[in-house]
């Protein structure tokens, strides 16, 4: 149809894009005029089609009225509107007319992310602007370069240049740009001029460029300032200001803030500045800041302000609305920073906050305690950030003295110390929270006991934990299933996996607290404890090593040594409380064993005094340094372990997850004992003199240890009570263990995990999962001939000596158990029933071998700690996982579950998917370990309710052939392809587009079989054994092309896809879109192939084809996206992950 009757149906629009795209198709700023008739054919919509041929004399464009013309140019970029000055008399007449009404101009058209369009000059610029005499306001003036001054007898664009074009605009209000100078010089020379939308400046960098500089006047019409990388002198009055965002802003004044006093502000940003250093300098700043009644996000990052000030300035300004309207409150790094500061402002914004991120040194539980106290509401709140430390001190290479040197605040974060029981109060407080973000809180042990009565978490939707090593798996799992709301886990570097050979050395494992045994005698290390994970034992004297080490009883773990709770689960009053009420309780005290773990040896039937409990003092603040203080074994308290029928067990007390004290006067023998031990024990009775362990000391003592286990015997029995050695280093005492996990749950015990602690390469004990208990026995492996022990028993305190007869095996494990599998060991604390008693000991002795590792770096032949994460929940849509230490990951129940994303997981080997039916993306990026076949068996027997796309980087060279095998041969009741992706850098275009147009693949086959009655495929036993060898009953072939000049390929049996790709662009083809999608494997919007519908009207001959054929179709695809850059085993760095 003619432009005119579209015209007449009001279709101004329509006209707009047809000239558009007719106009613009090949010209330049400035270019060569075009004569109407050389303009190309263009498509318009369904019927209607303009066509211009050189042969037509008629020119209809040059018929439109000028108003028309103006009217279309609104719809188009300014470039294009010079542009079209170009082509015809008509057209410069119109770009006339328009520029001389224009009021508001965009010279970015809108993507005030761009630059401006090059090749203006002073004299160009002015020109245009001089054309626009109505314009009031500019934007886009984003230069890409400008000149500080003119330079006689050279064109360039300046800096005057500018200035002097904007003056030529008599009615102009305001320009928006991001140059540093050019701001300062309107300020200076046109001050009436207000700074439009957000002045950014571009060229901000760290260290802070000497050239960046800026004055800001008291007189700048300026609502909205970011300055990154930029030195200016200081703050002033700027009354108009509402936002102000500084990073790496060098304050070059010895008093920036004097003058500072922004009444409008709504947003104070201050991050990371190089600011003076006298904490009193900032005084004015916190005042300033109190007079902006509207402020509403503060965010303060490595400010070194006075601690308390805040405090006091909240006091006097609260009444007279004084940060009353916050919202978004953040502390970071800020050096002097005290919990009343952070307590008064939240308590001040209760009515408003929304947000709250906290630095490691106020994340303790007082503060939330004390926010408890102040029994307040906060209706509007939902987010929380605990160990809050800033991206960029994240990011940063730079060392510490370095960011100093360079201006920044000397700030050294340390961890924080909130305990499981402040997150509990978390909730209390905070009770409508909906993401919680908790970075590297190393006190946080057991999530499942953060939920109570009070604090339910019922509307937690996103929780994300980072490097908060602690905590455990198994309480993890419990408390993702006890959270009613939960859609989103993310969590980074967690449950990371023990490190080979750490325990052999004495090292804690990988918490990056623990002494070497080479310098501590005996260690006890346990990741359960809060700060120090390393308890020691030491005793000056020696004792006779026992010539029957197979039949001494298990040995209870003590309570309290050195200051320090080794069975620290953070139990609660409850647990004391029983423990104070419960009369049938034994306490031994005899001297420790090697590894901390005090060994009982006393005949059957000797009764054992009762000495009275001692119940943990919580108030104790001592938590770091004692690691050197070891204390004698008669300070020892031996807890009580408590009973409730046989199935359940209580720890021993600890309080707040803090540390006991000591105490110094309790001396219990054990009655059996001979008199020179009694002796031995009444000298070394005093408890404050801590023994210091030197290097002879521990070389002594290796070798006492060495002689003894050669002159042990297995014949002869000993009953001299309390007679062990104390090998410090060289070889641990019993241990005793139940077994698996599943041996502790057939005799009704519940485990307790963490109570087993070694020391060096000595006795250990493991708890293994499921699988791998099948795989290999738990072992206790000692070092040389050691005494075995009875794995499976759930002796405890009190039990008798059991002269049972030990049978003896040599028996080399497959890998020394080292302290990596002892965290989770599950040890019971319950004393002996008949249950116990009854069943058979069956006790494993390991070989001889030479183990006398120094360092961590000996090779160690270990496999991975068994790490199984498992996930029970109704809502949780999905899951990431970076950096953790997991094994196995298991889907019991997510009915919701959508994806699932892992990347850098270096002992990620399997998936299991129980119950998970909608979870359709799977992204598993450099997992070296991955198990891919079972991985990909896994997911591909899941019911086939959804099209599932699964995108992998291995680390290592594929074996495709095996793996179209595996795929193509399986019972699996989908269409395949594997697509084989070799871009590096990684490109995700073909990855993003495949899942735009696999699940149209799947509709058409859906449509066909529900209304066509078109026949469907299965992959039923019968079909197996019908199609044995290639192509396995499929019709499987190959795609291949380049993207961005990297090759893909694709092995595939998907119906439909080579008829769609090879058929021309229909009507509704569309090529509107920036991405260029021609060079992947198929652009369905290229093609106009937009719906099922209509791909299902361009492949008619195919599906009579299949139909005759009687080939039939699956309803659901899969696809299996590798991605080969990181196969040479390095891992390349990628935003996209």
């Amino acid at each position: 149809c003619v432009l005119g009757e579209v015209l007449q149906e009001g279709g101004s629009v329509c006209v707009c894009v047809c000239v558009y795209i007719s106009l613009t198709s090949d010209t330049q700023v400035m270019g060569p005029r075009r004569k109407a008739s050389k303009l190309q054919p263009v498509g318009g919509s369904g019927e209607a089609e303009l066509v211009l041929r050189p042969s037509e004399p008629k020119d209809y464009i040059n018929e439109l009225s000028h108003e028309v013309l103006c009217h279309i140019f609104r719809y188009l970029p300014m470039k294009d509107i010079m542009c079209m000055e170009c082509l015809s008399r008509k057209l410069r007449e119109a770009v006339t007319l328009y520029l001389r009404v224009v009021k508001v101009v965009d010279l970015c058209a809108g993507r005030w992310w761009e630059y401006m369009p090059s090749g203006f000059t002073d004299s160009s610029f002015l020109l245009l602007l001089k054309k626009m005499p109505d314009l009031e306001q500019l934007y886009g003036l984003h230069p890409r370069y400008l000149e500080r001054r003119r330079v006689r007898g050279y064109e360039a664009f300046s800096i005057p240049g500018v200035l002097e074009a904007l003056q030529a605009c008599p009615n102009l209000l305001g320009v928006e740009t991001s140059h540093l100078e050019l701001v300062e010089a309107i300020w200076n020379y046109m001050p009436q001029v207000h700074i439009l939308g957000k002045f950014r400046n571009r060229n901000g960098a760290f260290p802070i460029p000497a050239e960046n500089k800026l004055t800001i006047p008291i007189t700048a019409k300026i609502q909205t300032l970011h300055l990154v990388g930029v030195n200016v002198p200081e703050i002033p009055c700027v009354s108009m200001l509402r936002h102000l965002y500084l990073k790496w802003v060098r304050l070059t004044k010895p008093q920036p803030f004097k003058d500072f006093l922004c009444v409008s502000l709504r947003t104070f940003v201050m991050r990371n500045c190089a600011g003076p250093t006298n904490s009193l300098k900032y005084v004015p700043l916190v005042t300033g800041l109190a007079s902006a009644r509207n402020l509403e996000q503060l965010e303060l990052v490595r400010v070194p302000f006075l601690g308390g000030l805040i405090q006091h300035v909240v006091e006097d300004s609260w009444r007279s609305g004084g940060f009353r309207n916050l919202h978004t409150i953040v502390f970071g790094a800020c050096k002097n920073a005290l919990e009343v500061d952070l307590g008064y402002l939240i308590i001040t914004a209760a009515r408003r906050l929304h947000e709250l991120r906290i630095q490691p040194s106020l994340t303790k539980d007082g503060v939330f305690s004390a926010l408890k106290m102040a029994e307040l509401e906060f209706p509007q709140f939902e987010t929380l950030h605990l160990g809050y430390v800033d991206e960029f001190l994240l990011q940063c290479k730079m060392s510490h003295s370095e960011l100093v040197k360079y201006g920044l605040a000397d700030v050294i974060e340390n961890p924080g110390i909130i305990t499981d029981i402040g997150i509990r109060v978390v909730n209390e407080v905070f009770t409508n929270i909906k993401y919680l973000l908790i970075y590297n809180c190393p006190h946080l042990h057991n999530p499942h006991q953060w939920i109570t009565d009070q604090s339910r978490w019922g509307r937690l939707v996103d929780l994300t934990l980072v490097r908060c090593h602690a905590i455990k798996l198994e309480s993890f799992s419990q408390f993702i299933e006890l959270l009613p709301s939960l859609e989103f886990i993310c969590l980074d570097q967690m449950f990371r996996e023990p490190p080979k050979g750490c325990a052999r050395v004495g090292l804690s494992a990988g918490t990056g607290i623990g002494v070497s045994s080479a310098l501590v005698s005996n260690q006890n290390s346990n990741n359960d404890n809060d700060n120090n994970n390393n308890h020691n034992h030491h005793h000056h004297h020696h004792h006779h090593h026992h010539n029957n080490e197979a039949n001494l009883p298990p040995a209870p773990p003590p309570v309290v040594v050195n200051n320090i709770n080794i069975n620290n689960n953070n139990n609660n009053n409850n647990q004391r409380q029983q423990q104070q009420h419960n009369g049938n309780t034994v306490h031994l005290h005899l001297p420790p064993g090697p590894s901390g773990l005090v060994q009982q040896c006393r005949s059957a039937g000797v009764p054992v005094p009762k000495p009275p409990l001692v119940i943990s003092d919580s108030d104790s603040e001592e938590e770091e340094g004692l690691v050197s203080r070891l204390m004698p074994a008669s300070c020892l308290q031996q807890p009580a372990s408590c009973t409730e029928g046989v199935s359940t067990t209580q720890n021993t007390p600890s309080c707040k997850g803090k540390t006991p004290l000591r105490r110094s006067n309790n001396v219990a023998v054990s009655v059996a004992a001979s008199v020179d031990q009694t002796k031995a024990q009444v000298l070394e009775s005093s408890c404050e003199k801590s023994c210091q362990v030197t290097s002879e000391q521990i070389k002594a003592d290796m070798k006492a240890a060495v002689e003894n286990s050669k002159r042990t015997s297995n014949k002869g029995v000993t009953t001299e009570a309390g007679e062990t050695s104390t090998r410090p280093g060289a070889e641990g005492g019993p241990v005793r263990s139940t077994g698996s996990a599943g041996a502790a749950a057939r005799t009704g015990v519940r485990p307790v995990t963490g109570s087993v602690s070694r020391v060096g390469p000595g006795v250990a004990t493991s708890s293994l999962g499921p699988r791998d208990a099948s795989r290999r026995p738990a072992l206790l492996v000692g070092q040389g001939e050691r005494q075995p022990v009875p794995a499976g028993s759930t002796s405890a305190a009190g039990s008798v000596s059991q002269q049972g007869q030990a049978r003896d095996e040599d028996f080399v494990p497959r890998r020394p158990l080292t302290r990596s599998c002892t965290r989770m060991s599950s040890v019971s604390l319950i004393p002996e029933t008949d249950l116990s008693r009854a069943r058979p000991r069956v006790t494993v002795r390991r070989k001889r071998m030479a183990d006398k590792s120094t360092s961590t770096s000996d090779p160690v032949t270990e496999d991975d700690h068994i790490q199984i994460l498992s996930l029970k929940s109704k809502n949780l849509v999905g899951i990431t996982l970076t950096n953790c230490g997991i094994t196995d990951l298991v889907l019991k129940d997510c009915p919701k579950m959508m994806f699932i994303h892992a990347t850098r997981c270096r002992v990620l080997k399997q998936l299991r998917v129980e119950s998970a039916p909608i979870v359709n993306r799977f992204d598993y990026a450099q997992c070296k370990k991955l198990d891919m076949e079972q991985v990909l068996d896994q997911i591909l027997r899941m019911p086939a309710e959804r099209n599932r796309i699964i995108y992998m980087r291995p680390m290592h060279q594929i074996d495709s052939v095996a793996l179209e095998r595996q795929l193509f041969q399986g019972p699996y009741p989908y269409h395949i392809a594997i697509v084989h992706e070799f871009s590096n850098p990684p490109n995700i275009r073909n990855k993003v587009r495949i899942r735009s147009w696999m699940d149209t693949i799947a509709n058409i086959s859906q449509e066909l079989i529900k209304y066509e009655f078109f026949p469907e495929a299965t992959r039923t036993e019968e079909d197996l054994k019908k199609y044995p060898t290639y192509p396995w009953g499929r019709d499987i072939y190959t795609l291949e092309g380049l993207v961005d000049g990297a090759p893909y390929s694709m092995i595939t049996d998907f119906p439909w896809l080579r008829t769609l790709r090879a058929a021309d662009p229909n009507s509704y083809a569309r090529y509107d879109f920036e991405d260029d999608e021609s060079t992947t494997i198929y652009a369905p919007r290229r093609k106009g192939q937009l719906s099922a519908d209509i791909c299902m009207e361009t492949i008619g001959e195919e599906i009579s084809e299949r139909r005759q054929s009687k080939r039939g179709v699956f309803q659901r695809v899969v696809v299996l996206f590798l991605h080969h850059c990181d196969t040479p085993g390095e891992p390349v760095d990628d935003d996209y992950i």
